[in-house]
C-alpha cells in the first residue's frame, strides 16, 4: 500500500456521501446570506425606515453578504468540499454573531427597536448555521 493510500483510506464515493449534509448546510447558508445581501442593497431606503440602519452601512453589509454568499456557494459546489474553507466560514459566522451582539449592546450603529431585534434574530440564525456547519463537518470527517 502506498503512503498516499495509507494517509487517505476514505474513498471518494464515501467522502461524497459523508459531505451531503455539509453541502446542504453550506448551500442554505449561501442562499439565505446572498438573499439578505440583495435585500440590503435593493431595499436600503425601505429598510432604513424600518430598521433605522444608515443606508451607507446597509450597502456595505449588503455587498459583503452577497460576496460571502457566493463564496460559500462555491465551496459547497466543488467536487471536494474544502475543510479549510468550511472552517473559515464557521469562524466568519461566529464572528458575525459576536459583532452583531456587540453592536446591539453598545448601540454602535443607529437602529430602531425593530432593527435591534432584527440584528439579534440574524445573529441567532447565523449562529445556527455555524453550529450546523461544525456538526456537518465533523460528521463528514467520520467514517
Amino acid at each position: 500500500m502506498s503512503s498516499m493510500q495509507a494517509s487517505n483510506p476514505v474513498s471518494t464515493p464515501t467522502r461524497a456521501a459523508n459531505d451531503r449534509l455539509l453541502r446542504l448546510v453550506l448551500k442554505l447558508d449561501a442562499v439565505v446570506t446572498a438573499v439578505n445581501g440583495v435585500a440590503y442593497l435593493a431595499l436600503a431606503g425601505v429598510l432604513n425606515d424600518l430598521f433605522g440602519y444608515p443606508t451607507g452601512v446597509q450597502y456595505e453589509v449588503g455587498a459583503f453578504l452577497l460576496v460571502y454568499g457566493i463564496a460559500v456557494w462555491v465551496t459547497a459546489t466543488r467536487p471536494v468540499v474544502s475543510r479549510g474553507a468550511t472552517k473559515l466560514w464557521i469562524a466568519v459566522n461566529v464572528l458575525w454573531v459576536v459583532l452583531s451582539l456587540v453592536v446591539v449592546a453598545t448601540g454602535a450603529i443607529e437602529a430602531t427597536t425593530l432593527g435591534k431585534v432584527w440584528m439579534v434574530l440574524q445573529a441567532v440564525v447565523v449562529g445556527a448555521f455555524a453550529a450546523l456547519q461544525a456538526y456537518a463537518l465533523g460528521k463528514a470527517d467520520r467514517v
